[in-house]
């Protein structure tokens, strides 16, 4: 079965004009954070490492407007077929590529499900060479949000429930899988699991809120202090 259709012509306004830059500078702080958990250096070098980035964030800091800019985009225009949520999400904490703590996860669909793919490394580590229960359960709330989205009933969540089969390992291939088992007016049940070596490790619920277009723009206008 083939994803459906996206628009992928659509470029976040904070991204217009250095996507690529952006996109390189997250990477450069995403390989960081790996060796800052990964690193026995010494003091020294650390430091000098310190001092080196301390200067680096001055010089990104000085462009840091005074009216925080958006990190999602609600009303993207989409031609045909499914949202495009990498696009429209770029600073998300979870599959956002712009953002260097997002999870190594890609979103895509597969109707009526929603897909999460990807290999979890050693900065979400939880117990030893396992990932982190967090991690998982901020991965479960977006790929079920992600398949109200493909069911056409989008909205927040209001509960998400985690059942830990077994342990999911780091530095293995994951799929993650989910879909809307069935909505009713303003309610929306969601179900999903992890898949990895042909086990399921995570098994999930969620519950959420239908809400219309108009309501979520709201929503959102309100999140970033415009009425």
């Amino acid at each position: 079965m083939h994803s459906a259709p996206a628009s992928s012509e659509f470029v976040h306004p904070v991204l217009a004009g250095r996507e690529d830059a952006s996109a390189e500078l997250a990477d450069a702080v995403r390989r960081l954070i790996g060796l800052t958990t990964a690193t026995p250096a010494p003091a020294d070098v650390t430091l000098a490492a310190v001092r080196d980035l301390n200067a680096i964030a001055d010089v990104l800091e000085s462009h840091v407007p005074e009216t925080p800019l958006p990190n999602t985009v609600v009303h993207q225009p989409v031609a045909e077929g499914l949202p495009d949520l990498t696009a429209r999400m770029p600073f998300d904490v979870v599959i956002g590529r712009h953002n260097p703590l997002a999870v190594p996860l890609k979103v895509s669909f597969e109707p009526p499900k929603a897909l999460l793919k990807g290999t979890f490394t050693r900065a979400y580590e939880g117990p030893p060479g396992c990932v982190h229960g967090a991690m998982l359960a901020s991965a479960f709330d977006l790929l079920l949000a992600a398949a109200t989205v493909v069911a056409g009933v989008p909205g927040p969540t209001a509960r998400l429930e985690l059942k830990y089969r077994r342990p999911t390992l780091l530095n293995v291939p994951c799929v993650l899988e989910g879909e809307v088992e069935q909505h009713d007016g303003r309610s929306v049940r969601t179900v999903g699991r992890l898949i990895q070596n042909g086990h399921v490790t995570v098994e999930a619920v969620g519950d959420f809120v239908k809400l219309d277009r108009e309501q979520i723009e709201r929503m959102a206008r309100r999140a970033q202090g415009v009425s």
